[in-house]
C-alpha cells in the first residue's frame, strides 16, 4: 500500500464571466487541503484555451489538460447547473481526456440559483459512467439563492463526500498498479 497522498484535481467547471465557480472551488479545496493523506490542486477550466473546433488530433493545450487529469488519483469537479445541465466548457474539457479519467473516483461539488446543482451532477454522472470513471453517492449542493457562505450542512456533505472519494481513490490506485484496467 502506497503511503504517498492521493492527488485529488478540483476541477472548476465554469468559464462563464462572472462566475461563483471560481470561488466555491477555493473554498472546498481549502477544506480538503486539511486532510493530510490529500494533495489538491485546483484546475480552472478557464486557465485552458481549448480550440473552438474539436481538431482532428489534439493540440497542446488539450494535451496539457489530459495531462493534468493523468496526473490525479481523484477528481472533484465543480459545476454549475445552467438551464437544468452542466456548461458547454466541462463537457469540451472532459472530451479532451480519455483513457486517463479511466477507474479513478469523481465527486462532484455543484450550485445554482434556486437549485443545487442536481440536474446537472445526474447528467454528469452519465458522461463519467461511459468514461469508466466511478462517480462517489455523496456530493456538495448548493443553492445561490438562500446561500451566501458555507453552512455546517455544507461542510458535513464535503467530509462525507471526501471520506468516499477517499476509499475510492485508494481502493483503484492499487487496484490499478497491480494490473491494468480493462475497458
Amino acid at each position: 500500500m502506497s503511503t504517498e497522498p492521493l492527488r485529488v484535481a478540483v476541477i472548476v467547471g465554469s468559464t462563464r464571466e462572472g462566475r461563483v465557480g471560481d470561488t466555491v472551488a477555493r473554498w472546498f479545496a481549502d477544506h480538503a487541503s486539511g486532510r493530510p493523506e490529500l494533495e489538491v490542486t485546483v484546475v480552472d477550466l478557464a486557465d485552458y484555451a481549448f480550440p473552438a473546433r474539436y481538431p482532428r488530433c489534439p493540440d497542446p493545450v488539450m494535451r496539457e489538460f489530459a495531462a493534468a487529469v493523468g496526473r490525479a488519483d481523484a477528481f472533484v469537479v465543480v459545476t454549475p447547473e445552467y438551464n437544468r445541465s452542466f456548461p458547454a466548457s466541462l463537457k469540451q474539457a472532459i472530451d479532451c481526456a480519455y483513457d486517463e479519467w479511466r477507474a479513478k473516483p469523481v465527486g462532484f461539488v455543484s450550485y445554482g440559483s434556486g437549485s443545487d446543482g442536481v440536474f446537472a451532477v445526474e447528467q454528469l454522472r452519465t458522461v463519467f459512467t461511459e468514461l469508466h470513471a466511478m462517480t462517489v453517492r455523496d456530493g456538495v449542493g448548493i443553492d445561490l439563492m438562500t446561500c451566501t457562505r458555507a453552512r455546517d450542512e455544507h461542510l458535513r456533505a464535503a467530509e462525507a463526500m471526501l471520506d468516499q472519494l477517499t476509499w475510492w481513490a485508494l481502493a483503484l490506485r492499487e487496484a490499478r498498479a497491480a494490473r491494468p484496467y480493462v475497458s
